[in-house]
């Protein structure tokens, strides 16, 4: 399998992921520390991916996504964006209704 195969079955299998720094108990960097802040708050399980110990998928999401930094939130195969987009929409009351319907139209 291709490391794009790869990251396209992480992102359609798992209804949130986050491609982030580190992991959700060991942050590796603010924004992914942020990220996962915001996400626990949300109150629902949620998949990740450490960047830092898969440097293929690293180097290979930001074309994939056409987003250039990390970390990077997919909410039911669709990305929601990185940190600030994030808290902000956490802050607007955005992200939770996504949160809490994700998975809902999976088959």
């Amino acid at each position: 399998m291709s490391i794009e195969q790869t990251i396209q079955d992480q992102i359609n299998s798992n209804s949130i992921l986050l491609y982030m720094k580190g992991n959700p108990e060991a942050p590796q960097c603010g924004f992914s520390a942020q990220a996962t802040q915001v996400l626990m708050a949300c109150g629902k399980r949620f998949a990740y991916v450490d960047i830092l110990s898969n440097p293929e998928i690293r180097s290979t999401l930001p074309s994939i996504s056409n987003w250039p930094t990390f970390p990077q939130l997919f909410i039911d195969g669709e990305l929601i964006g990185g940190c600030d987009i994030i808290t902000e929409m956490y802050e607007k009351g955005e992200l939770q209704p996504l949160i809490d319907n994700a998975g809902a139209n999976a088959s």
